[in-house]
This record gives C-alpha cells, structure tokens and sequence, in this order.
C-alpha cells in the first residue's frame, strides 16, 4: 500500500525546525546550491564529473534549469487547502506521489552500497526506483531489497538482441512493473569533464553487475576468449622457430613490453577489472575472463542501428508496460504512440548528450498538448525542488523522474541521504500546492502558470 504523505510539508518542515532548535544540523543540506557544494567536496573527481557533467560546454545542463524560470506560478488564495493528496495512478498502481527515482548508473562510484541503499530510501517513501541496466548491483538483489514496493527497470538496448532480451526477462521475473527505454544513448555523448580525466567507469568493469550477472552475456564472454585462445594457438603455430619473421616479431614484442611498462593507473584498473568479476578474486586474477568481459561490454554497449520498427520485438519480450525515455520532439511522441508505447518520458538524459539541445522542459511544453492524454507523459531533466515538480506537473507531466538531487544526498549519508533529498521534494511540492490554491495532482493544471510570452 502506498505510503500517505498527505501534510508531508508541514511535517518535515517541523521536523528540521525542531532538531534545529536542540543544535542538530542535517547531513544534507536543504538548499539545492548547498547540497550541490557538499556533495563535490565529499566525491572523487572521476565521479564527479561523471555525474555532474554533461556534453559539450555544458549548455543543455544549464538550459533545462534556466527554463523553469520561464514559467512562474500563478497563485490563488482564499481557498480550503487543508487537506491535499500527492496520490496518483501509473499503469494501473498506486502511488503516492507523482515522483520517481530515475535510473542513475555506477552509483558505486558515489556510496559502496549503490541500489540497495536507494531501494531503502525509496522504500521507505514507497515511492517507485527505476533500476538502470548499467548498475552496480545485480537487478535481482535490488528487487529482493525493496520487496514488495514498485520497482521500474531502465534498458540500455544493446547491440545484440540476446542480450537485451536477457535483461528485459529477467527483471520482469524480478518484479518490475515497467520498462523503460532509453533511447538517446545509443552512443555515448561528448563528455568533456570525462574526457579530460580520461575516465570511463565500465573500463574498470564498474557498472556493469547487470552484464556479468546475465546468461547470454556469459556466453559472449566465454565465445571471446575462446576465439582469442585460438586465434593465439595459430598465431604461435605459424612462426618456425628461427626464422627472420619470427625474431623480428619477438624483438618488436620485447620493446613493446618495454615502452610500455605497467603504470600505477593500469594496476589500479585491472586489479578494479579483477574485483568487479564474479568469483574469487584470487582466480579472476589468473583468467582472461575478467579482461574479456570488460572488452565484450565495450563491444555491445553501442547500439546505432536501432530504429522504431525494433519496438516490436520488446512487445514480444513482455507483457509489461513499455515507457519510451528520451522523447525530444513532437514527431517523436506521434511516433510513440503509432508505434504502441504506453508512456513516453520527455527527457535529454539530464543534458549529457547533446550540447545545446532544447530544454526539456520547453519539449514537455510543445509535447504534452499534442498527445493530449493519450498515454502518460513522463519527464526528466532539470528537477532540484518541489516547486519545479509543480511545474512539471502543470505543463501536463503525469509524474517526474528525479535523479542527481537524491545521488547528491546519496554521496553525502547513504541512504538517509537520498530519502531526505526525496522526502524535502515532497514536502516543497506539498506546500507549493497549498499555498497555490490546490488540493489534489490533477488540479495542477496549465492555468496554474503564467503565460511566458506575456509574463
């Protein structure tokens, strides 16, 4: 059952008040540019930049915050608010508030327990977590932490339909109540805070518990190294000892080594590569497997080829609801809907792909009218508070995703960390919607706003 948050706003606005009073200060602060600050100083460069960056010269970040100012809240007054509900219905579930956890990769990177720790918080809000085929944490052991609460799985659509197919499966045997998938990262982005550090994550065979956890995935690295071992057998076989060629090689191959010589970087990811792989580490030290697997990821990741007509085959794969993630454009959500998606999120993946695309708020604002309640509308990209929720909400979103403001609180006190950043977005979205002259989700309307043209 779905946790009631209604009068959440005064509740957890007491509730820092009163500690204050007695001199407890929290963890976590409040203020979206404080807890910004905190949470830089507490993580590593590499994984700040890796999730705190976006594309380019950082642009679409920039723009889908800035767009939130172009719609001011219109109040009204003298109207009973004293009881309100956050409730809404996704899918056929309950529950109790419009908001989710987005899907956030290699969150080892910012708290050693990674999912398990949101799938607490978010357990404990009852509010749905979207779990990312680039996690840290095999899906099933996240699923077995948050039980029996809603449980959404994100799909990076790989090259190898296997593969994808594999994952889908298994996280509706999990429990997910919905698929999500992502589609504008077939390719990765131009991250330049990455690229100066020369940082990628699944190099070092992070984020990739789903993949090393997954039969066909096992297969292709098991295929790899088969075919590596015979194409060295033959190799070696072709040279007679001696001969011209085969010095000349075993020179070249000695000042490579040489030149080459391990750096304290490359002991550090492959002793990284070694830990991540299933098994004893002692074992995975002396296997090709752990290498190949990095290598095999590397290899499927990549999907360019993937076009609409490809949506068929994941109605194949499940029975469950297929969301759309990364819906820019007014064709695009027609396209959606021909093509049988039952949501859709309006989403540039938080700014990390595009460099001075729109924001994703100005494409909800075009979006949502058109599809006119056909299917949900979700979105993502640009949320820090409760008021840009209402925002949101107001532009015609059935539900928001949020994502680096709980990784924040994540990096700053685990799981207590990211439920209170959760927990204090409720609490503002409740007390916006009071001090707003409404008392229910569905009365977050268009007229809630002002006219940007006129404003």
């Amino acid at each position: 059952m779905a946790r009631e948050l209604s009068g959440i706003g005064r509740a957890v606005q007491g509730a820092i008040y009163a500690a204050g009073a007695y001199g407890r200060k929290s963890k976590v602060p409040v203020e979206p540019a404080a807890l910004y600050d905190a949470a830089r100083r507490r993580m590593s460069p590499q994984a700040w930049s890796y999730v705190a960056g976006s594309a380019g010269m950082q642009r679409t970040d920039r723009a889908n915050t800035a767009a939130f100012e172009r719609f001011p809240i219109v109040p009204r007054v003298l109207r009973d608010v004293s009881e309100r509900s956050l409730g809404v219905t996704l899918f056929g579930h309950d529950l109790p508030a419009p908001v989710l956890f987005a899907p956030i990769g290699v969150l080892e990177m910012v708290q050693p327990e990674a999912e398990l720790a949101v799938a607490r918080a978010a357990r404990s809000l009852g509010l749905p977590m979207v779990l990312s085929t680039q996690g840290s944490v095999p899906m099933e052991q996240t699923a077995q932490e948050l039980g029996a609460h809603p449980m959404w799985y994100q799909l990076y659509w790989s090259n190898n339909d296997e593969l994808a197919r594999s994952l889908v499966q298994r996280a509706e045997a999990a429990g997910a109540q919905a698929i999500v998938v992502t589609l504008d990262t077939h390719l990765l982005g131009w991250r330049t805070r990455d690229l100066d550090l020369g940082y990628l994550p699944f190099a070092r065979g992070e984020g990739i518990a789903q993949y090393l956890t997954d039969p066909v995935f096992q297969e292709l690295i098991h295929k790899r190294v088969a075919e590596q071992t015979t194409t060295s057998k033959y190799s070696t076989a072709e040279r007679s000892p001696g001969s011209p060629r085969s010095i000349r090689g075993s020179e070249a191959e000695e000042k490579l080594r040489g030149a080459e010589r391990p750096t304290p970087a490359a002991v550090r990811t492959l002793l990284s590569i070694t830990r991540h792989y299933p098994g004893r580490f002692r074992d995975n030290l002396r296997s090709p497997l752990p290498r190949a697997a990095v290598e095999t990821f590397l290899d499927v990741f990549p999907c360019p080829a993937l076009t609409w007509d490809d949506l068929a085959k994941l109605r194949e794969w499940t029975s469950l609801p297929i969301v759309l993630k990364g819906i820019q454009s007014v064709q695009d959500a027609q396209f959606a809907t021909d093509h049988g998606a039952d949501g859709i999120i309006v989403s540039n993946h938080g700014g990390r792909q595009i460099d001075g695309a729109i924001a994703s708020l100005d494409a909800l604002a075009s979006i949502a009218p058109v599809v006119d309640g056909r299917l949900p509308v979700l979105f993502d990209s640009g949320i820090r508070s409760g008021a840009d929720v209402f925002k949101a909400l107001a532009l015609g979103a059935s539900a928001v995703l949020v994502g680096r403001p709980w990784l924040y609180g994540l990096a700053l006190d685990g799981a207590a960390g990211a439920e209170a950043v959760m927990e204090r977005i409720l609490a503002e979205l409740d007390l916006t919607m009071a001090l707003s002259g409404v008392t229910s989700i569905e009365q977050i309307t268009r007229d809630c706003l002002a006219d940007p043209a006129r404003w």
